[in-house]
């Protein structure tokens, strides 16, 4: 395939991102396994490469005959558990994720099948009712649930671990490292740790297990293939954490949606599949609203998994420091 066929280019808000696309032997290799990997298949490509670039990721929409698309993923060394990961995902929980068709687990490779209708594209074409976001909501927890008995499995694959009992521990090596931070909101967070570890030991104390937490579940970064059914993807933010941690990000997507006044019908049935654990319907609330400020740490994380830039600079360090002050806000809870 290499370099012949046609090819565009997206970069998004980073035109000047570091990513190894730009090395012409990087290209040819990819390039040349995802061709290897369709041909062993019986498939091959039949259009136009659609590429995306980011500081954390290459991927190209790779059109195949007869099939739609594929997609290759390139993540950088600090992502490089994806494939892996979802692999093993596939395996524990398969009808919740992508299968896919082929991993280079040494050059964190992955490439995957298409899996239908993005929900971001269904929002923008058709009316959406607050209970479907219930419902993806309810078979994400319940898909959470089943991963807990994985959890040191899915940590033996590089998935960092951002347990419940150790944040203490990665706020002090996250705001360490927020060199850009401005004073006034420096002192604040330093101010914020004696009541962080409250937090971290209060919300340990309730009993809920770590486990697999997305840590980024917006609308982007879930299929709806078929109606009330959804495939979840994208796993290269994800961390080993207390799992209500991953209800910030959707439940503000849909709370900017519909209002405030979603939320409770949204936080039940996120919870639902929880009630059995032997825990209060208050005791597990308040577990939510303190998983909604930790949250903040597990993004703030993920924004230091990018490509090395040669140059030193990183181009994203602000946005991990602005997740960081989301520690100070309090959750619409």
């Amino acid at each position: 395939m290499g370099d012949q066929r046609a090819i565009t280019v997206d970069r998004g808000a980073y035109p000047d991102a570091v990513t190894p696309w730009a090395q012409e032997s990087w290209r040819a290799s990819a390039l040349g396994w995802v061709e290897e990997q369709l041909g062993m298949r019986g498939l091959r490509v039949s259009g136009e490469l659609g590429v995306r670039l980011r500081p954390w990721s290459v991927l190209v929409r790779v059109p195949v005959a007869e099939r739609g698309a594929v997609w290759f993923k390139a993540n950088p060394p600090a992502s490089a558990f994806e494939g892996p990961l979802t692999v093993a995902l596939a395996r524990w929980v398969p009808g919740d994720v992508l299968e896919p068709l082929a991993v280079d687990a040494g050059r964190a490779w992955v490439l995957l099948p298409d899996g239908g209708d993005l929900f971001r594209d269904v929002l923008s074409r058709e009316p959406v009712e607050p209970r479907t976001w219930a419902r993806l909501l309810g078979q994400y927890a319940s898909m959470q649930r089943a991963l807990v008995p994985h959890t040191p499995e899915i940590e033996r694959l590089g998935v960092p671990s951002t347990r419940t009992a150790t944040l203490p521990h990665v706020f002090d090596t996250l705001l360490a490292k927020s060199h850009g931070l401005p004073p006034e909101a420096r002192t604040r967070l330093e101010h914020l740790r004696p009541r962080l570890t409250d937090w971290c030991a209060e919300l340990a104390s309730l009993g809920i297990e770590d486990t697999l937490d997305h840590a980024d579940l917006h609308d982007g970064q879930l299929f709806r293939p078929a109606p009330d059914r959804f495939t979840f993807f994208d796993w290269g933010d994800a961390a080993v954490s207390h799992p209500f941690c991953s209800l910030r990000v959707p439940a503000e997507k849909a709370r900017a949606r519909y209002g405030p006044q979603v939320l409770p019908r949204l936080l039940d049935a996120y919870l639902e599949p929880w009630t059995d654990t032997g825990r209060t319907p208050a005791d597990l609330r308040g577990a939510v609203r303190l998983a909604w400020r930790l949250s903040a740490l597990s993004r703030a994380a993920a924004w230091g998994r990018t490509f090395p830039d040669p140059s030193g600079t990183t181009p994203v360090a602000a946005q991990g420091s602005e997740s960081l002050l989301e520690l100070l806000a309090e959750p619409p809870l």
